[in-house]
């Protein structure tokens, strides 16, 4: 099993940022690597189960991943990949946001595990923690113009 971890700090307040990433559907809104999004079967974004179903930008993939949990006490949410064009299984991720009281920012924390062949875990584990730190590096964008 293969696991990614990777966190950021993001300059903007814990509910800031919620808002910006709360919604499953909302990838395009805020990752640079995501060009459209729509929830299968016409489900609320929030719904326990729904499944997102998202294209790629520099390639026209198509991802789809399951939410499995979303929670605004603590501002966190998993999700599985059901299809995608890399060579994982049992993808599971959670998103999770932490505030930083101090200074009223928040820490951001991305992990994921996965099997993938041992021939392909390191480019798999590489591109995997590109996506999220581009996540990340786009965000705190998004909230600091």
């Amino acid at each position: 099993m293969a696991n990614v971890f990777v966190t950021s700090i993001i300059r903007a307040p814990i509910d800031r940022v919620w808002e910006a990433i709360r919604g499953f559907n909302a990838l395009p809104d805020w990752h640079p690597f995501v060009e459209a999004s729509h929830i299968e079967e016409g489900l609320p974004s929030a719904t326990i189960g729904c499944v997102r179903n998202f294209q790629l930008k520099e390639t026209g993939d198509t991802i789809r991943e399951q939410l499995l949990a979303l929670s605004d006490t603590e501002h966190s949410c998993t999700y599985s990949i059901l299809a995608a064009p890399i060579p994982v299984s049992n993808y599971v991720a959670t998103f999770r946001l932490i505030p930083i009281t101090t200074t009223n920012e928040t820490l951001g924390q991305w992990q994921a595990s996965f099997n993938v062949r041992d021939d392909e875990r390191a480019d798999t584990t590489q591109l995997v923690t590109d996506i999220f730190e581009e996540g990340f590096a786009s965000l705190s964008k998004l909230l600091n113009p």
